[in-house]
Formats: structure tokens, sequence, C-alpha cells
């Protein structure tokens, strides 16, 4: 008998929700799973329980999980569920020369100012629906936790992606996690900064596609 086909589940990015992932969708099918702090308000919990609740939500696998800036090291926790047999983290967080308020408004600042700007009214939506209360209390959870360690003992395929106008994931953080994943690789995306999910859905697509068929 043959093994279901593998499906794909996008987790959104700090603040975002699925309307994040809406153009990627269009171009394959993807379902998306929303948790506190990414797409819903309320309490956050620690790393290990937003897996947990990811993973109820995959339903029996195989999966190819991707996650968009902090909601990856939710998806480095839970990759490494039997399920999963492929992993694709577009613009991963957290850089540790980011975990300083001053380090991450410098940073943030330099990558905004590098985005499309027509994404603003779609990117304050999802942060006005998630709310500033649950986006902070994920980002004290989450910044932290050290996503190149937790990567050491993820034996599936994984997918580092960034856009080269990325300031939030350096290219030289981008590598770091590429190389402590034993599968890992990078693939970087020309002239694209940190909403490679809204601003590039073909290349993402793309990549999701090829972790399918991988």
């Amino acid at each position: 008998m043959r093994a279901a086909p593998a499906c794909v589940v996008l987790v959104p990015g700090l603040g975002l929700d699925e309307r994040s992932s809406a153009r990627v969708r269009e171009r394959i099918p993807a379902a998306v799973v929303a948790l506190p702090g990414m797409g819903l308000p309320g309490p956050v919990p620690p790393l290990d329980e937003l897996a947990r609740r990811l993973l109820a939500e995959v339903g029996e696998g195989p999966v190819v999980l991707a996650g968009h800036s902090q909601s990856c090291q939710v998806v480095a926790v839970a990759a490494r569920d039997p399920r999963v047999v492929a992993v694709v983290l577009l613009g991963p967080t957290t850089d540790p020369r980011l975990r300083s308020a001053a380090g991450l408004a410098g940073r943030w600042l330099g990558t905004a100012w590098a985005e499309s700007w027509w994404q603003l009214p779609l990117v304050l939506a999802q942060w006005w629906h998630t709310g500033p209360r649950a986006m902070v209390a994920l980002w004290r959870s989450a910044a932290p936790d050290r996503i190149d360690s937790r990567l050491r003992d993820v034996r599936v395929p994984v997918v580092v992606v960034r856009g080269t106008r990325d300031r939030l994931c350096p290219h030289d953080w981008a590598v770091r996690l590429a190389d402590a994943a034993p599968r890992g690789r990078l693939v970087e995306l020309p002239g694209a900064a940190h909403m490679t999910v809204q601003t590039h859905p073909d290349e993402v697509a793309g990549i999701l596609r090829d972790a399918l068929g991988g």
C-alpha cells in the first residue's frame, strides 16, 4: 500500500495570522495553524506547549512544517515528531544579537525600510487581531530559546530561507542554523526582506513544493 502524500502546515509569524500566507496558499494547498501570539490572542504558554498544540492539529501525517519568523522556534521544537518529514524555516529568529531591545529595534527598522510598503495595512490588521500583549509574551518566551541547539536533533531535511535584505535574519545567522541541522540547507531570495511569505509567494510555494517532493 502506498504511503499517504505529505501535506503542508504553515504557522504564522509573530502577531500574524492566516492572512499572511494567503498568496502562498493560492499557489500550493496548505493548512494554517494559529497559536497564541501567532494569530491568536490570549495567554502564551511555553514553547514546548505551543509545539504540543501545533502537533495536535496536524493529523496523522506525514507533514511538512513551515514556520515564519518567531514561529520557526515553535516548529523547531515540533520537528522531532515522527509525522514530520521536512521543515521549512522562513526568516527564522532569534539571533542572539537581537535579544536586547536596542539590538532588535535597530534591525527591525532596517528591515522595515526594505519591505514593500503595500503590506502595511495588512500587517497592522493582523497585529491588531493578535494583540500587543500576546505578541510581547511570545517574544519574551521564544527569544531566549536556542533554536540552533534544537535543530541539531532534527533528522529530516531543514530548509532555512531568508531574504537578502532581511536584517532580522542576517546571512551569518541563517548559515549557522542551516549548518546546525544534520540535513540543513540555506536558500536566499534576492531582494526580499523579512516578510517573504507575503512578498514572494511564488518562491516560497516553490520551496514548499520541493520539500513535499523531497
